[in-house]
């Protein structure tokens, strides 16, 4: 099993392993520790295939590449491990680079089972090629706003990067907000200081400031500018695209990080399954698993059943999607239509909004499920 991306013509070419291709973001400026998650929870369920007998006594391998959040690097990276043979592509965490990494599995006729990418535009077209685990977001963030309207706030800013994944969490915001009475002020940060943002919440009148940006620059110096302005003491900061979730957060932030909701897809309580992964996985990272490691198992639990039941034909495994039937760490997973929705999609993972809890930042508190 290949756990580090290596140059081609490294991969063994014997025939024997039925080998996957993973993207993964591991070197800036992707999120690097999104991508050791999303990795560590691939290489579980690749090592717990194998100690089961494989695929039909085959050995299952990963065929690892960095996507360093590149949308044009993933593309290159999908045309590579295609000729190298691959059954099928996994993982990617960036939306946009998934994006670019669907869209040429398509054009090639490759699988691919995304693990983490949100948006919901994943393919510009309906593919039958390309399903996806982790929740659109449309439906995570329409759940987020909801828990912001149960939590008393109406108007709204959000701190937003150029980016079509912040541009379309804005508008799902937006459009869900609208119509219960809530208003969006957008700030853009390409424009503004974190100084700026604070004077630009007291004119508003903002009660909530979400960040629509990366980490740690600039959401770190815009939670420790917010914190300090005393005429926002009561102001809260949100994450929804989940920045919190990962202990590079804690360390960067300490308990300035705390009280900060974002999303995550975990149920409030693990199964039996989910419950031994997770052990495992902690056991692997030396931290505890985000939600983001639980995806890579899944996706390999889900690729792993598909190459046992349909062989490693890409056509067959494409065409097998809708019959997908498989327990996964957190739920039965099934793919189907969603409307809106490009590609195959398990509709839903489960979606909770939690928090940092400020007594215990080590700690997460489930505020609102969905």
């Amino acid at each position: 099993m290949n756990t580090q991306p290596s140059p081609p013509g490294v991969e063994r070419t014997d025939g024997s392993a039925v080998r996957i291709g993973a993207l993964v973001p591991l070197t800036r400026p992707g999120w690097v520790e999104a991508g050791r998650h999303l990795l560590a929870g691939l290489e579980l369920g690749v090592h717990e295939v194998n100690d089961t007998g494989g695929i039909a006594g085959r050995p299952l391998e990963l065929v690892v590449r960095d996507t360093a959040a590149d949308p044009r690097r993933a593309a290159a990276a999908v045309d590579e491990v295609a000729g190298l043979g691959v059954a099928a592509l996994a993982g990617e965490y960036h939306s946009v680079v998934a994006r670019a990494a669907a869209a040429r599995a398509d054009a090639l006729g490759l699988p691919f089972l995304c693990s983490s990418a949100v948006l919901d535009a994943l393919t510009e077209q309906p593919t039958e090629w390309v399903a996806r685990l982790a929740p659109a977001q449309s439906h995570g963030w329409r759940i987020y706003a909801d828990f912001l309207l149960g939590a008393g706030h109406s108007r709204i800013a959000v701190a937003a990067q150029p980016s079509v994944y912040w541009a379309s969490g804005t508008r799902v915001l937006r459009d869900h907000l609208a119509p219960r009475g809530g208003t969006v002020i957008e700030l853009d940060m390409g424009a503004l200081s974190s100084t700026a943002v604070c004077d630009e919440l007291v004119g508003h009148r903002a009660t909530a400031l979400l960040l629509l940006v990366g980490h740690p620059e600039p959401a770190v110096p815009i939670v420790r500018a917010v914190r300090r302005y005393p005429r926002l003491a009561e102001v809260m900061i949100g994450a929804p695209a989940g920045q919190p979730e990962f202990a590079g957060w804690a360390t960067s932030l300490g308990d300035d990080g705390a009280a900060i909701p974002f999303l995550r897809y975990l149920p409030e309580r693990l199964g039996p399954l989910g419950a031994r992964v997770g052990t495992a996985l902690r056991e692997r990272l030396a931290e505890a698993p985000s939600f983001v490691a639980f995806e890579g198992y899944d996706t390999v639990a889900v690729l792993a059943d598909v190459l046992r039941s349909h062989g490693a034909d890409r056509a067959r495994i494409a065409e097998s999607w809708p019959r997908v039937t498989v327990e996964g760490t957190r739920g039965r997973i099934r793919f189907s239509r969603t409307p809106g929705i490009s590609v195959w999609q398990w509709a839903w993972a489960p979606v909770q909004v939690v928090d940092r809890d400020p007594a215990e930042p080590e700690r997460f508190r489930i505020l609102h499920t969905g």
